[in-house]
């Protein structure tokens, strides 16, 4: 894998705002001094007002989280996005580099792009975002990643398993059952993979939930291709889905409908569907974990790694291992 370790030590210690301004300074954008922190807590997202035009975003990347190779190759896909009229927020290009570096951090800039949350239950909506995502697998189909890692049983669901443990994340008392039912739950995982049998990889949004589509009168774009890698098509639209799986039948239909004029979906990776969202609940626990000394995520996550928080895992995690061996939403 060519992503830098996830589990290094907190190290956004120093960035005030007075070094934002002096990070944007340095690349020629003269802030105005008035900066807003953004809802981001992977990365340092601020909006910052200009003494001349609009504000910007500005993202300050996660130190050691991933290479400068493998930020530039989110970057080069998000511009192949831009060339074929996909709508998407590209860093800009400023003297000739999307990636910038000031005393130690790395950032990049955006223009700002509002929107609001998508209303995934109106008639319409899912067919839209299905085609445009039909579109971004399409150019994703064209060449694969060589620094981002891929979305593996391995990479979400082992290493995740073994670094909890490793740092004695579970609490004692619980310890039994939840190496029991992770045990079972990566075992469904690796079942439906064989199920499933050789799908296509793709170049991927990755983390393509709700919040990550903005809505405008113009329709949707897709915002943060931070956690892009590659991996099966389902997994850019599992995680629009939700309620019974009735409701989740017919929103697949719906996002397929839009998906399949400009990209044919393999049903065959329907049988991945709930070993994705396993893997994801193992892979989010672990990076709650990796980042609990980050001030940031004590504050928002009061929640987590409390006894009540791993009993609750361990509930869902017995609920997906009963859903891994159900029939896939659409009979294949």
């Amino acid at each position: 894998m060519k992503a830098m370790t996830t589990g290094a030590p907190f190290s956004f210690a120093g960035l005030e705002p007075g070094i934002v301004l002096d990070a944007l300074d340095s690349v020629g954008l003269a802030g105005d001094g008035r900066l807003l922190a953004l809802n981001s807590y992977e990365n340092r997202v601020y909006q910052v007002g200009m003494e001349q035009g609009p504000p910007v975003v500005v993202k300050f990347y996660r130190p050691l989280r991933w290479s400068d190779e493998a930020i530039l190759e989110e970057h080069q896909f998000v511009q192949e996005l831009v060339e074929q009229e996909i709508p998407v927020v590209p860093p800009q290009t400023i003297a000739g580099a999307t990636l910038q570096h000031y005393q130690g951090f790395r950032f990049a800039v955006f223009a700002r792009q509002g929107g609001r949350a998508p209303e995934l239950d109106r008639d319409g909506t899912l067919e839209w975002i299905g085609r445009l995502m039909g579109r971004i697998h399409a150019v994703g189909s064209t060449r694969p990643f060589t620094q981002r890692p891929a979305l593996t049983l391995q990479s979400f669901g082992s290493e995740p398993r073994a670094w909890l443990l490793a740092h004695e994340f579970i609490p004692a008392e619980l310890s039994s059952s939840w190496q029991s039912v992770t045990a079972l739950a990566l075992e469904g995982v690796q079942r439906c993979f064989e199920r499933a049998g050789d799908v296509r990889q793709l170049r991927l949004h990755g983390d393509c939930h709700g919040g990550n589509v903005l809505w405008t009168d113009d329709g949707p774009h897709f915002v943060d291709f931070d956690d892009s890698r590659s991996g099966p098509a389902i997994q850019d639209l599992w995680m629009l889905l939700s309620g019974e799986r009735a409701d989740m039948t017919r929103q697949l239909g719906d996002l397929l409908a839009g998906y399949e004029d400009f990209f044919e979906f393999e049903p065959r990776e329907l049988h991945l569907l709930e070993a994705l969202r396993t893997l994801r609940l193992l892979h989010y626990s672990a990076w709650l974990a990796m980042r609990w000394e980050d001030p940031a995520f004590p504050l928002a996550f009061p929640w987590f790694n409390t006894v009540r928080y791993w009993q609750d895992r361990i509930l869902e995690l017995r609920e997906q291992v009963a859903l891994m061996d159900e029939a896939p939403l659409w009979q294949l």
